[in-house]
């Protein structure tokens, strides 16, 4: 598995700007929700993808079936899975053939398929496995300090 330094993560995140999340729930406490709505709440679009959700709204973003029900001309630069690793590979290739503009797929923490990896290296993306973006985000954006965390991005110290 692909490690990426902190300046990579930080370029991710600082060149997104929409993101399909795959998987996402409704509920506000399932941990798809929440990371969703972080991500929308820091500006990125986010568009729910989850058959069950299929026409309601969620985050601003009416949520679609598939990641081929995107509209066309929509440009999405990460999608964010949020399904089993078994499940990550039809994800993966269903991205790749739906979204010509995506840059970055990224595999929620738990979710690992080092085939769809490959894949989608091989097409010219970024993959990160295993880790949750809004964790990244809050670390390298400093905002888990604010929790008591030590990030050593932000110190109190002189």
């Amino acid at each position: 598995m692909t490690t990426h330094s902190d300046a990579e993560l930080r370029q991710i995140l600082t060149g997104t700007r929409t993101v399909a999340a795959v998987g996402v729930s409704a509920n506000p406490v399932r941990p798809s929700h929440y990371v969703a709505r972080y991500l929308s709440l820091r500006g990125y679009r986010v568009i729910p993808v989850n058959p069950g959700l299929a026409g309601q709204t969620l985050f601003g973003e009416v949520a679609v079936a598939r990641l081929s029900d995107i509209a066309p001309g929509t440009r999405v630069d990460m999608v964010d899975i949020f399904r089993r690793s078994e499940e990550a590979g039809a994800v993966v290739d269903e991205a790749m053939a739906a979204l010509p503009d995506l840059k970055t797929v990224w595999m929620q923490i738990g979710v690992v398929d080092e085939a769809a990896a490959e894949r989608a290296r091989a097409a010219g993306l970024t993959v990160v496995m295993d880790r949750c973006p809004k964790i990244e985000h809050q670390r390298l954006f400093g905002e888990l300090s604010r929790g008591g965390f030590a990030t050593g991005i932000i110190s109190s110290k002189r």
